[in-house]
């Protein structure tokens, strides 16, 4: 099982996340990228606890997704399967098995302070601390996405399912974008990623 997941993480992050794998009983299963999710965790029928990673995901990102799904898994396992998902004992249960990680051996310099901070109150999603999603964005492999707030705005876009936008004006944090097919406007994170079409 080690060898498998060896390409994925960060090297010094290999031994301890097996560790975490065998105690825990994880089923790991490594997929193709899907668009709305980076990983998930269930139990099935049978009792066993799956994981599903995607591994387009760089280092970096691939090993906070299984420790935010193994998370999942061990705050049911201690507080039972009536808690909220991204609840209270979640975030707790998350920081616990993510701090040891949180190091120069296995993370760059950089993303170390930005961790440190995303760590005090983990969101649902990374993507959602979009400092943190930027930073982590560099060390994907080249990609022809743009984020948001780097496309002109009054430029078109188009997003994961194949609609097609057309960026506004910045509200707060987000941006309204148009529809271009039903005339509806819709409210974008700053580092959502999109594909910036030609006028």
């Amino acid at each position: 099982m080690k060898h498998v997941i060896e390409p994925y993480l960060p090297e010094h992050a290999v031994d301890s996340v097996f560790e975490l794998i065998r105690e825990y009983g994880v089923h790991l299963k490594i997929v193709n990228d899907r668009v709305t999710r980076h990983g998930d965790y269930r139990r099935d029928a049978n009792g066993y606890h799956q994981i599903t990673v995607n591994g387009s995901l760089n280092k970096y990102r691939f090993l906070m997704t299984l420790i935010h799904e193994i998370a999942h898994l061990v705050a049911f396992e201690k507080y039972g399967r009536n808690i909220k998902p991204h609840g209270m004992e979640w975030k707790l249960t998350f920081q616990k098995l993510m701090v040891p990680f949180i190091r120069p051996e296995i993370f760059p310099g950089q993303l170390l302070p930005l961790l440190a901070r995303h760590f005090r109150n983990p969101k649902a999603s990374s993507d959602t601390d979009a400092t943190l999603s930027i930073a982590l964005k560099q060390f994907d492999e080249v990609s022809d996405k743009n984020y948001i707030f780097e496309i002109p705005y009054g430029s078109n876009f188009r997003i994961h399912n194949g609609k097609i936008f057309r960026k506004g004006a910045q509200r707060v944090k987000r941006y309204e974008c148009l529809e271009i097919s039903t005339g509806k406007v819709y409210l974008f994170n700053p580092n959502a990623e999109v594909e910036l079409l030609p006028h």
